[in-house]
């Protein structure tokens, strides 16, 4: 499959639901969302079968909702409890949702850079991105007992690896031209792999 690398991207990925990646997120992008311009992005990837839930669930709609491609949303609501609604109302200039289907996630990707201005840091929940984008930095939340296959997937490529959606105070987000990296006291390697417990 095609990768690109996108070095302004933070991405953040997780072993299992509720692991507290959008609270990461919503961390990240409320202590930085003043020194730079941040742009949110939620992607659903659908993987099984095409019209039937993702979690073999009935209720939310989100993977019957589409039946092939992608659909990219803009999130406009900073009330309520959504995932995208949170990283809104923690300061993002402006948070997508990208329900893709897997073989269409590159393209469904590059429409939305599209619409993010240039210089503008990424902050994106997905596991599978990591597949076809090389971002600037790659968290993995792995606090879950057991690993879905999609973390299974890439988690060889996370950058730091965290069991709490807590940043040590060691760590600062640093955006220069070189895209975005975390700056550690005495790591000068940014992409040593880096477990938090």
């Amino acid at each position: 499959m095609k990768s690109i690398e996108v070095l302004d991207l933070i991405q953040i990925g997780s072993t299992g639901r509720n692991s507290g990646k959008t609270t990461l997120a919503k961390k990240l992008i409320a202590e930085n969302h003043q020194r730079f311009s941040i742009y949110g992005l939620k992607i659903i990837t659908i993987s099984g079968r095409r019209g039937q839930c993702q979690r073999g669930e009935v209720g939310c709609g989100i993977c019957t909702s589409i039946e092939e491609g992608y659909e990219l949303i803009e999130e406009t609501n900073r009330i309520g409890t959504k995932d995208t609604m949170q990283l809104l109302k923690a300061g993002c200039k402006k948070v997508y949702l990208l329900k893709v289907f897997h073989d269409h996630l590159l393209e469904g990707f590059l429409t939305f850079l599209q619409v993010v201005p240039r210089d503008t840091v990424i902050v994106c929940e997905s596991n599978s991105l990591r597949e076809v984008v090389k971002p600037g930095i790659f968290v993995m939340m792995a606090n879950q007992k057991s690993i879905k296959k999609t973390a299974a997937n890439v988690i060889q490529y996370a950058d730091l690896i965290l069991n709490t959606p807590e940043l040590p105070e060691t760590i600062r987000l640093i955006k220069d031209q070189e895209g975005v990296h975390f700056s550690k006291n005495s790591v000068e390697d940014r992409r040593e792999k880096v477990w938090v417990h």
